[in-house]
């Protein structure tokens, strides 16, 4: 599970975010790709191909993509509060 105290610092505000590539439970973005090349209006990535939330979904349809996104990470980086 994504650690809700090791966001990457380039998430707007919302429920859905993406972890710091440093965390240190071992859940932190290795930069696989997957979110930002299958939802790239949600997700993008910064300077060394980490991932971070830059839109945030609001309609059923937008929140289903992100959450879809989030069970394919493989390393458990994307998290939702709420």
């Amino acid at each position: 599970m994504a650690n809700v105290k090791n966001k990457h610092p380039k998430n707007i505000p919302g429920p859905f975010y993406c972890t710091d590539p440093d965390d240190d439970g071992g859940e932190g973005c290795i930069a696989c790709n997957v979110c930002y090349s299958g939802a790239p209006e949600f997700f993008a990535e910064d300077d060394c191909g980490n991932a971070y939330v830059k839109k945030q979904p609001t309609t059923p349809d937008e929140i289903a993509l992100c959450v879809e996104q989030m069970d394919a990470c493989p390393v458990n980086s994307i998290g939702k509060n709420g």
